[in-house]
């Protein structure tokens, strides 16, 4: 059996909590790729802005660098990490200061053509 040729495309650093990202990511997971870029599209969900680019991103690559045909393809894998956390501070009361985590993602899609 062949095994299939996955194509992929990453956003780093994205300015994001990867716990908002993967809500996103559950609800494109094994779908038709332009099923999911209309999903995306009609969702006011924050992460889906920044997932549009990336799945637009991976069907492009598939395309042009893999000749597949862009109609068969589907979200295999779709998944957003941990980026470094950028820690900033709240002053409070007394001379206190409460930490801040400004999280970031690393966004990554996978497509593969179905047979």
């Amino acid at each position: 059996m062949e095994e299939k040729k996955l194509v992929r495309a990453e956003h780093k650093y994205a300015r994001i909590s990867p716990r908002k990202v993967s809500i996103v990511c559950d609800m494109i997971r094994g779908k038709d790729a332009n099923l999911a870029l209309a999903l995306m599209e009609n969702t006011p969900k924050a992460g889906c802005e920044l997932m549009i680019k990336v799945l637009k991103s991976a069907m492009a690559n598939a395309e042009n660098n893999f000749e597949m045909d862009p109609d068969k393809l589907y979200v295999a894998q779709c998944y957003a990490g941990a980026g470094p956390i950028l820690k900033r501070g709240m002053p409070r009361a007394q001379g206190r200061m409460y930490r801040i985590n400004k999280r970031t993602s690393h966004i990554t899609i996978c497509v593969a053509e179905k047979e």
